[in-house]
């Protein structure tokens, strides 16, 4: 089945446990390794994992779930069919490009996606489509109604969806964020972040595409453009993961962790900022036109300095924050949650916190007991998509360079129009979204 070819709703909604009527709720699906059946084991079998897009990040994700004695290796899924066959090779399984092959498959109960950012909700509201559990790389998604639209899928199919915000299984993380959510620095006034820089255009000139790669399924929803190896990479000189229109830039890349991190200590996963402002130069993005590093396009995309408010008066102001986490200023001093550490001033409250950290902190081991016993997970879609919309505000408002207001419940700029442009993207046919999830 080529690439281009359009997604049939019909084609991921046939399967026996998927039938229901369109629009009611059904209750959680549980996958094969879960249910007993002639013929097939019961709960003690094998979970069926698969990967779609399994490069820089995911390998290791993919990894740390086969890891796990519960689960196995059915498939792999890649544009970049020398890299699939390697994986395949690997852990003895198939190998193909087009990720709805691998969604096809009875065999797969859950999959592991770390695409580009372009390509995540898409394949990630198939996949709920198609009765898998999904572990998403983060940030969970491009826009923000992408994000809205992917929880909703996972919550109207019954799957259980980890983001990659691996801190949220952090013992470390954990605690501490409960010390700061249950008083334990007194009334929080602002949290110090890292001025996170947004993204800036790509203008590399166009060379041959390699042997194997499906260029055109790689730009997928976005418009088709000349292949470059810059482009291609995550991380190079400068990889996509700077590049508008496939990322958020680091506003999104390290954001969606020191943001998540902030909402948890906060108790805002459910919420988020009701006001957006910014602060000096206009936003300037340059266009790459020769392989450099994002050292001085980051530099220039960190202006205007973005300041966010919540309803309850706490301010997060950019700053020499830590990459990962918030510096919170409170009644009783100050409190630094980062990856995997905090401290604070004074020290003592910081190594009181310490002492209730346990020493289990495996993301993906949390990902897959969620599996089996259908609990929401650490890092629930709606929490991914609740701190990626922390960051995706950042972005639109260096993009509209004035004081927006933000509605939380509706998610919404109640008297922007012009702002709410930027709640979503076009699409490239025929990867646009279904129409209904």
């Amino acid at each position: 089945m080529r690439p281009s070819t359009p997604v049939s709703r019909r084609q991921f909604l046939s399967r026996g446990a998927l039938a229901g009527a369109a629009g009611i709720a059904i209750p959680y699906l549980l996958p094969s390794a879960v249910l007993a059946a002639e013929g097939r084991p019961g709960a003690n079998d094998r979970i069926g994992i698969a990967g779609v897009g399994i490069g820089r990040q995911g390998s290791g994700v993919l990894a740390g779930a086969l890891h796990c004695p519960e689960s196995r290796f059915v498939a792999i899924a890649d544009v970049n069919q020398k890299r699939a066959d390697a994986v395949a090779k690997k852990y003895g399984g198939i190998a193909c490009q087009d990720y709805r092959k691998v969604l096809d498959r009875k065999d797969v109960d859950a999959i592991v996606t770390a695409t580009p950012e372009h390509w995540r909700a898409l394949i990630c509201i198939h996949a709920c489509q198609a009765g898998k559990d999904l572990y998403a790389e983060k940030p969970v998604s491009l826009t923000i109604r992408e994000g809205r639209l992917m929880v909703r899928a996972a919550r109207k199919y019954g799957r259980v969806f980890q983001v990659g915000s691996q801190q949220r299984s952090q013992p470390i993380n954990r605690v501490a964020s409960e010390f700061i959510r249950k008083g334990g620095l007194g009334k929080i006034t602002k949290v110090v972040t890292m001025n996170y820089p947004s993204p800036f255009y790509c203008g590399l000139p166009g060379q041959p595409v390699p042997e194997g790669l499906d260029w055109d399924m790689w730009c997928g929803p976005t418009p088709l453009v000349p292949y470059h190896p810059e482009l291609y990479i995550p991380r190079g000189k400068p990889g996509w993961l700077s590049f508008r229109p496939y990322s958020g830039g680091e506003m999104t890349g390290w954001g969606a962790h020191g943001f998540d991190q902030i909402q948890l200590a906060l108790g805002m996963d459910g919420g988020g900022p009701v006001e957006i402002w910014v602060e000096g130069e206009k936003y300037n993005p340059p266009t790459i036109t020769v392989p450099e590093s994002n050292k001085r396009p980051n530099q220039i995309c960190s202006e205007p300095k973005v300041f966010f408010r919540y309803a309850n008066g706490i301010v997060l102001e950019p700053g020499k924050g830590p990459s990962f986490g918030g510096i919170f200023h409170g009644e009783k001093g100050t409190f630094t949650i980062d990856r995997g550490r905090c401290q604070s001033d004074p020290p003592e409250l910081a190594l009181e916190v310490a002492k209730g950290a346990s020493t289990k902190d495996s993301h993906v081991r949390n990902w897959i007991d969620c599996i089996k016993s259908r609990a929401l997970p650490n890092a629930d879609v709606e929490i991914g998509h609740r701190s990626a919309t922390v960051c995706h505000l950042g972005n639109i408002a260096r993009w509209t360079n004035r004081r927006l207001r933000w509605d939380p419940v509706q998610e919404i700029f109640p008297d922007d129009p012009d702002a709410n442009q930027y709640l979503d993207r076009q699409r490239r046919k025929p990867y646009e979204l279904p129409e209904t999830v």
